[in-house]
């Protein structure tokens, strides 16, 4: 059988309930009740399929990424939006940081397997998102302020059980 994973950074649980905060407004406000599926994540490696029984070869995968960097900080700045009529999002945004270029780029070494550009985000609304209700939000948004800053010091490998459960972590080490 088929399964989703997928490659993520999550910050601290105290900034996952904040966003989730966000999250409910846009369930209560923007008719966006899918944004409320998912914990607050960067996303290193999109979602992908493969057969369950290949799971031990997207572990051992998932463990020769090269973590041999220091923990570093991410700061979280306002948000952003990717204006797309059909697919609108709306998400908390990163400042820019090397950091996470880097370990992007340490994932996609291993798992080059499919094309995929890096725009480091929080979603906040997304999915059943319409136009109008984008456009509504992204005009409350666009000027609020939310400003956090979390360690990176580790990454997860999710697999999607219903909901997405970490089978693996690798922790961020310069040794």
């Amino acid at each position: 059988m088929k399964k989703l994973y997928f490659i993520a950074i999550y910050p601290p649980k105290a900034i996952i309930d904040e966003i989730k905060a966000f999250k409910r407004d846009f369930a209560e406000c923007y008719d966006n009740s899918k944004a409320l599926k998912n914990d607050a994540h960067i996303t290193l490696f999109p979602p992908f399929a493969r057969e369950q029984e290949m799971e031990d070869d997207i572990l051992t995968a998932f463990h020769k990424i090269n973590t041999d960097i220091s923990p570093f900080e991410v700061s979280l700045n306002g948000f952003g939006s990717f204006p797309n009529p059909k697919n609108p999002v709306i998400f908390v945004q990163p400042e820019n940081n090397s950091g996470l270029t880097e370990l992007f780029n340490r994932v996609k070494q291993q798992f080059s397997f499919m094309a995929y550009s890096f725009t480091p985000h929080i979603t906040v609304g997304y999915r059943d998102l319409n136009w109008e209700n984008y456009l509504r939000a992204w005009e409350k948004y666009q000027s609020k302020e939310y400003k956090t800053s979390f360690l990176v010091d580790r990454i997860l490998l999710l697999r999607h059980d219903g909901t997405w459960i970490p089978v693996a972590e690798k922790k961020l080490d310069k040794g």
